[in-house]
């Protein structure tokens, strides 16, 4: 019996995503550098939590029969920091979707948003965006969005632990988000800044956490060594 066999990989690593880069992609790169490094062909390569192309931030990418951990992971309290355009919206809620100028009568004071903050905090029912992978009719949202078919997507429960208020000039808000999982950040956005009649897009977003892994933990994509030897894989 080899080594193989006789010890399956087995391991976590916490890759702090890239700009434009999928979530799955990451998971792609990682698997060809372990294969590089001697690893079966069909190793299995998966992560915990998408993150849209323009995110980055913590992405746990989890290698051979830690996958199996999956819903372990993305079951774990989420950290977001994001910058939110309130001056604008989106046909995606971010920067890739087709935009639209939104100015409210009244310009929101920091209490304002502070308050559409809090409204926001606690269990709430919060709508998908349209471009999300969520299934309709068997079909995922984004596809059908991209077509140029109406998608609207029923309101879930979700829970938001808190939204601090990092910083706030007109139109631009940068908050702190604390939350469970199935939350859509850009929906959040959207939602803060309907509460005064103004946009709500957003520019950036990072990941910081997800459940008991943080960006200190979180190595470059650059830095996953390749080619990755497997016998290194370990469980953090």
């Amino acid at each position: 019996m080899n080594n193989e066999q006789e010890k399956p990989t087995k391991g976590i690593i916490v890759v702090d995503k890239p700009l434009h880069l999928t979530s799955m992609n990451v998971c792609s790169i990682v698997r060809g550098r372990l294969k590089a490094g001697g690893a079966p062909k069909r190793i299995k390569v998966g992560h915990g939590g998408t993150l849209d192309p323009l995110a980055t931030g913590v992405l746990v990418v989890m290698i051979g029969k830690a996958t199996k951990m999956c819903d372990e992971v993305m079951a774990g309290v989420k950290g977001y920091l994001t910058t939110v355009d309130l001056s604008q919206i989106s046909t995606t809620d971010d920067l890739e979707g087709e935009k639209t100028s939104v100015i409210p009568e009244t310009i929101p004071t920091l209490e304002d948003v502070q308050a559409a903050c809090q409204k926001w905090t606690g269990d709430v029912m919060q709508a998908p965006p349209a471009y999300s992978a969520i299934k309709v009719n068997g079909k995922r949202a984004y596809a059908l969005a991209r077509k140029g078919e109406k998608v609207v997507l029923d309101a879930r429960p979700i829970r938001i632990d808190s939204i601090k208020v990092v910083e706030y000039q007109w139109p631009m808000l940068t908050i702190d988000v604390v939350c469970g999982k199935g939350t859509y950040i850009r929906s959040l956005g959207r939602d803060i800044g309907s509460e005064f009649g103004a946009g709500g897009m957003l520019t950036a977003l990072r990941r910081t956490r997800v459940g008991r892994f943080t960006l200190g933990d979180a190595i470059p994509l650059d830095d996953v060594p390749n080619p990755f030897d497997p016998a290194t894989v370990e469980m953090m």
